[in-house]
């Protein structure tokens, strides 16, 4: 089947994306050192001798934050090849068309969440119950990203329900974040490691361009009137986001000692 020419460079530009993607997957799990971070729980327990409740925490596991990155990575791969098949590639053509990416808030519902709760896990959130939150809170924020799509294909007049929603969610575990990482700052004897200061403004600011991007989409300011404009500059803050993240993780806890 034939395509148009814009649609058969966006698939070759799909096709690089997630050679890229894997890429640095394989180059992540081959180099990491076996760096782990706790996953901890605080349930309630009964202290006869002060005759009162306290949380007792205890640590469920231990997570490489090596096979985190590779996975949030990889998850972007499989998304990329996925769209390019034959027969996969004509329904994202029709649905571009149509203004709506469905494998791409599929996608960031599951690795933009990870990557959230890595980056929370460096500022000290171990707590399992926060850290599923944190996970879904930010799967909601890019599901609403779906029902922004899917509904605007309805409506004469773009209808900003489901954006404002997702922002809210979306900001949440950002707000926990900071109450940690500067929580940890401001105790005499708390500490984050000096590479966080770095991924948390960084990751922040990608975080927000993807809800920037969507604004000039729907706003149709300059280039972005083309939906295939604002398709191309998604794809390439994923990879850019994705790979800011991996790289900073890697150099600050997962180079081979």
């Amino acid at each position: 089947m034939s395509y148009e020419p814009q649609f058969n460079r966006l698939r070759i530009y799909n096709l690089l994306m997630g050679v890229l993607h894997l890429g640095q997957a394989a180059v992540v799990l081959i180099l990491s050192n076996d760096f782990s971070l706790p996953v901890t729980t605080a349930f309630l327990s009964f202290l006869q001798e002060e005759e009162r409740l306290w949380p007792g925490t205890e640590t469920l596991f231990e997570l490489p934050l090596g096979l985190m990155v590779a996975i949030f990575l990889l998850l972007s791969a499989i998304a990329h090849f996925t769209i390019v098949m034959p027969g996969v590639f004509g329904w994202y053509v029709e649905n571009l068309k149509k203004g709506i990416n469905y494998a791409r808030w599929y996608e960031y519902a599951f690795s933009a969440s990870l990557m959230i709760v890595l980056i929370g896990m460096l500022c000290g959130i171990y707590d399992l119950g926060a850290l599923i939150m944190a996970f879904v809170l930010t799967a909601v924020m890019n599901l609403c990203g779906l029902v922004m799509e899917l509904h605007n294909q309805m409506t004469l007049k773009t209808n900003w329900t489901s954006y404002f929603i997702g922002c809210l969610a979306g900001i949440a575990p950002w707000v926990v974040i900071a109450i940690y990482f500067f929580g940890s700052l401001a105790t005499a004897e708390g500490s984050v490691p000096t590479f966080v200061y770095f991924i948390l403004p960084t990751l922040f600011v990608f975080f927000f361009s993807f809800a920037l991007n969507m604004v000039l989409q729907y706003r149709e300011i300059g280039p972005w009137r083309d939906y295939l404009f604002g398709e191309r500059v998604y794809v390439l803050l994923s990879l850019v986001a994705k790979s800011a993240l991996a790289w900073q993780v890697f150099a600050g806890t997962l180079r081979p000692v």
